[in-house]
């Protein structure tokens, strides 16, 4: 894990509390239709009684379920994730506060090829048992 200040580490450690305690929001129905699927949907019917937020009701997707800005994006290890396709975009990358995810669409030649230079610039690579 990164080195943060202890302002930033404590809105990481709520940013991770926030998250196991967050329902999984899930569409109105979801267990009646096998076709709905579970992902989220916003109830939009006149009647619903999710869409009024009914006590007896599956809780619905809101901004007070949203951790802290200042860590919102970052990955468990606490670096920011960014994708690269090629070397030229680890050029621009900071090793203190970025880590490395290389696409999937980069073959294998290449991918071993970013793998090696991110480690020589001192980056962290999130996804390098796929490198392997």
């Amino acid at each position: 894990m990164r080195k943060m200040d202890p302002s930033m580490l404590k809105q990481f450690k709520m940013k991770l509390d926030l998250s196991r305690r967050r329902p999984l929001f899930r569409r109105q129905e979801w267990f009646r239709y096998k076709k709905l699927g579970d992902a989220w949907r916003k109830p939009k019917g006149k009647h619903s009684k999710m869409r009024e937020h009914r006590g007896y009701r599956p809780p619905i997707v809101d901004s007070g379920y949203r951790g802290p800005k200042a860590v919102r994006y970052l990955h468990p290890s606490g670096y920011r994730d960014v994708l690269v396709h090629n070397i030229k975009e680890l050029e621009s990358l900071n090793p203190e506060n970025d880590a490395v995810r290389i696409a999937s669409s980069v073959g294998r030649k290449k991918k071993e090829e970013i793998y090696n230079r991110a480690r020589e610039l001192g980056l962290k690579v999130l996804n390098y048992r796929e490198v392997q």
